[in-house]
């Protein structure tokens, strides 16, 4: 079942704590970007984080699923309510999330 886009949108609000949010659409789900690394996926209007030390230690009771079959483990985040929180657990991700990989620009023929 994809997301809604009443719930991406639900996500994208409770994470307006940090003005460098971006979700993204990526293969029929979503992709959340903050401090310009991928963060968390937002898939089967569920939000999920990737398992740093820091989201680990801040929501140690959080159930572990994968975003989709075959996939790694993810954090599912479950209280979206906590504004306030959610902010923090971002600021706690940033500096353990790993940076963008640079694309390598392609070789034309010839």
């Amino acid at each position: 079942m994809a997301s809604s886009r009443e719930f991406v949108n639900y996500v994208r609000e409770q994470l307006s704590g940090r003005d460098d949010v971006v979700i993204r659409p990526m293969m029929g789900e979503y992709l959340v970007y903050w401090g310009g690394k991928v963060g968390g996926d937002i898939c089967d209007n569920r939000l999920l984080v990737k398992p740093v030390p820091s989201a680990l230690r801040l929501l140690p009771d959080a159930s572990l699923e994968p975003p989709y079959p075959g996939a790694k483990d993810m954090i599912l985040v479950e209280d979206l309510e906590d504004r306030p929180f959610l902010t923090s657990l971002m600021d706690a991700m940033e500096p353990e999330l790993p940076a963008r990989k640079k694309r390598t620009p392609k070789k034309k023929p010839g």
